[in-house]
């Protein structure tokens, strides 16, 4: 399965920015669709995460200003982040999780990671 991200891109502190990925491929289901990210020198952390359900859960960091959706028909998701801040500026990846076509009458599970997108926060 395949992850591909758009958006991005270089925003002033305060500003908003649109992030979206979209999955192909053998899809079967996907049960979670998240976004990470990660910047210089420090590890890949959770920004926010939907199940098919529509349950999310946002990192504190982003909490109040970050709003994740998912289209299960298009098997994309979106992530919102309104008032920017410098420490914002990370590369960000999607991801998600699920079963994915093996054969006719076969699933098997995945995990993929879209390409990183970098966003450039100023103040």
């Amino acid at each position: 399965v395949q992850l591909q991200a758009s958006g991005g891109g270089l925003v002033q502190a305060g500003g908003s920015l649109r992030l979206s990925c979209a999955a192909s491929g053998s899809i079967f289901r996907i049960n979670v669709m998240g976004w990470y990210r990660q910047a210089p020198g420090k590890q890949r952390e959770l920004v926010a995460f939907i199940t098919s359900g529509s349950v999310t859960n946002y990192a504190d960091s982003v909490k109040g200003r970050a709003t994740i959706s998912r289209d299960n028909a298009k098997n994309t998701v979106n992530l919102q982040v309104d008032s920017l801040k410098p420490e914002d500026t990370a590369v960000y990846y999607c991801n998600a999780e699920g079963l994915r076509r093996v054969s006719e009458f076969s699933v098997t599970s995945f995990a993929s990671w879209g390409q990183g997108t970098q966003v450039t926060v100023s103040s």
